[in-house]
């Protein structure tokens, strides 16, 4: 098989940046096609810059730093890589990957983390967030997430076969697409964490400091348990803005470097998770840590923390509820879970076997294409 690969852009070291590099490497001789890419950042990933192909936005002002603000091409360009030749295509997809143009006799595999969020089930919370929701500039954003509407939902027609990242990411692209999915949770770097059972006395959040992380209602409630102590970890526009919400038992610490969060992360009594997400994998490398989970009950979460032995879950996305959660858990006793098998049920999460599952399900569609 000769096979692309397919992937928004490779700016950052995310999760489905981690997720294309895991698959070139169970297929290291696959080109990446993507709209704008950092050298230093493939670098970082250990992805070969030779292997990287980009797209015209690359050459555009700003391409690499500002590229959402090219959002409107998006479409446009991804239609222009040229995969004529490829046997297999493989698509990284939470925007505009999955609409590659692809011949009949190539086969096009999707690894979907979520049909694009801003202008599907989160829309209307996109434009409160975004202050867009009156003036003329409202309804040149309105109109213009319509016409990518349309075509985010044709472009899920050039698919063979969808793979999504939860099973909550598969009921959603059958509600958005009307089509089927095999699901595969993506790939944890479980090795970079060390279990560790000696816990002090504070509860730890941490993801990217924006609304819809939730990361204020986790503070709002610790605001109402004085005698409780939350540590808070990084960065975002919203860091200001929480650093003066928080009270004096919150400590809001911005970025800190990857050593500094795990040794936090090991340490915390429970690591406290209250976004509505696709997957969350930061709450798998905490219980990696043997750290149990204090989990919003819904989504990702559902299929990430094993409720009543990894971890708990609360079921609004309020202070309040938060807040009886945690005292729940502390009512449990000294150590509520055991946190052995917190690392257990971490490590089904390995990247040895999402590249083993990967494999297997490309190899096996490849043969039904061509038998």
């Amino acid at each position: 098989m000769r096979i692309a690969i397919i992937q928004e852009w490779l700016v950052s070291v995310g999760g489905s940046d981690k997720v294309v590099k895991a698959i070139q490497d169970v297929f290291p001789d696959a080109d990446i096609f993507t709209l704008v890419a950092r050298k230093d950042v493939c670098e970082e990933l250990g992805i070969p810059w030779e292997k990287v192909h980009t797209s015209f936005i690359q050459k555009l002002p700003f391409g690499t730093t500002k590229h959402r603000a090219y959002l409107p091409l998006f479409p446009f360009a991804i239609e222009q890589f040229d995969l004529r030749g490829y046997d297999v295509i493989i698509s990284s997809s939470h925007c505009v990957a999955k609409g590659v143009l692809t011949k009949a006799d190539q086969l096009h595999i999707c690894y979907c983390h979520s049909p694009i969020r801003y202008v599907w089930d989160m829309y209307h919370e996109y434009l409160v967030e975004s202050h867009l929701q009156k003036g003329l500039k409202s309804w040149l954003v309105r109109y213009m997430l319509h016409r990518i509407r349309k075509w985010d939902a044709l472009s899920a027609l050039r698919v063979d076969h969808f793979i999504t990242n939860s099973d909550y990411v598969g009921k959603r692209v059958q509600e958005t697409y009307r089509r089927p999915s095999t699901t595969i949770h993506p790939n944890i770097d479980i090795t970079s964490f060390e279990l560790c059972e000696e816990k002090q006395d504070y509860y730890l959040a941490s993801s990217r400091l924006v609304a819809y992380k939730q990361i204020d209602t986790i503070i709002k409630a610790f605001n109402m348990m004085p005698d409780k102590k939350l540590v808070v970890i990084g960065g975002g526009p919203n860091l200001k803005e929480y650093q003066l919400l928080a009270k004096s038992n919150v400590t809001v610490m911005g970025y800190q470097p990857f050593d500094v969060l795990k040794e936090k992360m090991q340490h915390a009594k429970a690591f406290v998770f209250a976004a509505d997400e696709d997957f969350g994998m930061i709450p798998i490398e905490a219980q990696s840590c043997g750290t149990p989970v204090i989990a919003y009950g819904h989504g990702g979460s559902l299929e990430t923390v094993n409720g009543g032995k990894t971890g708990m879950f609360f079921y609004e996305q309020t202070p309040e509820s938060i807040k009886k959660a945690v005292n729940d858990f502390e009512q449990m006793g000294e150590r509520p879970f055991d946190y052995k098998e917190c690392r257990r049920w971490a490590e089904g999460f390995s990247e040895e076997r999402f590249k083993q599952e990967i494999k297997e399900f490309v190899e096996h569609k490849y043969k039904e294409f061509r038998p």
